[in-house]
C-alpha cells in the first residue's frame, strides 16, 4: 500500500502556550444534604434506640413483657424515627 503524506505540518500545542485552569467562583452558598431538623430527629432517634436497648439488659426475670415486647417495639421505633430523619428533605429557605 502507498503511504499518504499530510499536505501541512501538524501543529502541536506547547506546554508554555497552555492556560492554567481557572476555578471560577459561584455566588450560590454551599448547602448540606441534612438541616437542624433533619440533625435533631437523627439524635432522638439515637436516644430512642439507646433507651429500647436498656429497657432489654438485665439479668433478672428474661421472660418479662417489658424484655420480649415493650423494648423491641421502641428499639424499631427508634430505627423508624432514624429512616424519617434520613428521608426528610430540608425545608427551603
Amino acid at each position: 500500500m502507498a503511504q499518504i503524506k499530510p499536505t501541512a505540518p501538524v501543529k502541536t500545542a506547547s506546554p508554555s502556550a497552555a492556560k492554567p485552569a481557572v476555578k471560577e467562583n459561584n455566588s450560590t452558598p454551599m448547602t448540606l444534604v441534612f438541616d437542624k431538623g433533619n440533625y435533631r430527629l437523627l439524635i432522638l432517634a439515637i436516644v430512642v434506640v439507646i433507651i429500647g436497648f436498656v429497657l432489654m439488659s438485665g439479668t433478672t426475670d428474661i421472660y418479662s413483657n417489658t424484655k420480649i415486647v415493650v423494648a423491641p417495639v421502641v428499639v424499631l421505633t427508634g430505627f423508624a424515627i432514624g429512616f424519617l430523619a434520613i428521608f426528610k428533605k430540608p425545608s427551603a429557605k
